[in-house]
């Protein structure tokens, strides 16, 4: 008998820690979704586009709570994000584009931001790292003019 209560305890106690740890990828998962907006725009040569996916990406990270990344991570996040949605200029906002992405990499390393695998890509011309929803390359750093420069350096399931 003893086993078995113990045994239901801890499934219990399972499935709290497997909610806690999904509510929280959640939030994570919605500023992903954000910033893939802004890498098509950016990859677009949409100056317009990424400046708004920007500011929405500002909004989600004033909903995620503190203790799941920090005020300082989230901070840091959002001045890169502000920098992007204040620009018009798409050079401006590539070179913000740099720091948001290393940020980005290191929250899809920390949490499951998607239900599926998440590509880090690289452009050796620009020096750069970003995230992408496809294996297929398409340059964020560049757009149109070398569109296809990069590589898969790795995936993150």
């Amino acid at each position: 008998m003893k086993k078995y209560v113990i045994a239901v305890v801890l499934s219990v106690f399972s499935i709290i820690s497997a909610s806690a740890q999904s509510k929280k990828n959640a939030q994570v998962s919605v500023l992903y979704q954000n910033y893939i907006t802004i890498k098509t725009a950016l990859a677009s040569d949409d100056a317009e586009k990424a400046s708004k996916a920007a500011s929405q990406f500002i909004k989600s990270s004033s909903e995620v709570n503190n203790k799941i990344i920090s005020e300082k991570e989230l901070n840091t996040l959002r001045e890169d994000a502000k920098t992007i949605a204040a620009s018009k200029n798409i050079s401006v906002q590539r070179k913000s584009f740099y720091q948001l992405s290393d940020q980005m990499i290191a929250l899809a390393k920390e949490f499951k931001v998607s239900q599926n695998p998440v590509y880090v890509q690289y452009c050796p011309m620009a020096e750069g790292s970003w995230l992408s929803d496809e294996s297929k390359i398409i340059n964020p750093y560049y757009g149109k003019s070398m569109l296809s420069c990069g590589n898969v350096k790795s995936t993150i399931k």
